[in-house]
């Protein structure tokens, strides 16, 4: 479904990805792993067009390098940062809201009428839809500064999702979690995939990994060091060294 094919991703005299490649398949839970500052997250900024990059990097029959970053979401791409990106002084339902963003149909004139395309019954729906499976609906008028931190992320998770992308990249989804939050967002990524979600994960929680993903790649300094089923990369000799630094 993505493949990404001889990835070379430089900042000045910096290499931060070399020669990287990596084929995710459809209806898979697909980790991306490695030491921090491997270059994982610039792999999912080459992919989403925010960095130059030399290579190609492919989407069903797409070649992202064509593509804005802001008509992704149109081809079914969809992702969540590092970092929380939400917006402060919107409440939860607004925030998920802007997911949808570049799928409504407005213009002037329905906007000067006061048309809401927020309350077309198919568009409260889909939302209605989102707040449920996150567990959101009694927060919907919270601001996320008044949430907690897990919480927080299932909000960033809706807005990524109510758009309903064919393939998702999540960035560091667990961080700052606690055990029970952590519990909870593995039934939820297990539920996207079983609606025909195909996921690309960084995340640093490895027992979290192997727990869901079906396939894993690992990067170290820019590089690919091993791929494989999580079993063959718990008893890969390279990431146990580049994860441990022993042999």
């Amino acid at each position: 479904m993505l493949k990404i094919e001889n990835l070379t991703v430089e900042f000045g005299n910096l290499t931060a990805v070399n020669n990287f490649n990596m084929d995710v398949k459809e209806g898979e839970i697909h980790a991306l792993i490695g030491p921090n500052g491997a270059g994982k997250t610039t792999v999912f900024n080459a992919i989403y067009n925010f960095v130059n990059y030399k290579g190609n990097i492919f989407f069903l029959d797409y070649n992202l390098k064509k593509i804005p970053t802001h008509n992704l979401v149109n081809i079914g791409l969809s992702r969540t940062y590092q970092n929380l990106s939400l917006f402060p002084t919107l409440n939860v339902i607004e925030n998920i809201q802007l997911g949808l963003y570049r799928k409504l149909k407005s213009n002037f004139i329905k906007d000067i009428f006061g048309f809401d395309v927020f309350k077309n019954k198919s568009v409260k729906d889909k939302i209605q839809e989102v707040l449920t499976l996150l567990n959101l609906t009694q927060y919907i008028y919270y601001y996320p500064s008044f949430l907690p931190y897990g919480t927080q992320k299932l909000v960033e998770l809706g807005r990524a999702i109510i758009s309903d992308p064919k393939f998702l990249l999540l960035d560091e989804p667990a961080a700052g979690l606690n055990t029970e939050e952590k519990i909870y967002f593995r039934e939820i990524l297990r539920k996207l995939r079983d609606k025909g979600i195909t996921l690309l994960i960084v995340e640093h929680d490895m027992e979290l990994i192997m727990d869901i993903s079906d396939y894993i790649t690992v990067m170290s300094f820019g590089n690919k060091i091993g791929e494989g089923k999580p079993l063959e990369i718990a008893n890969d000799k390279n990431v146990i060294e580049a994860y441990l630094g022993e042999a």
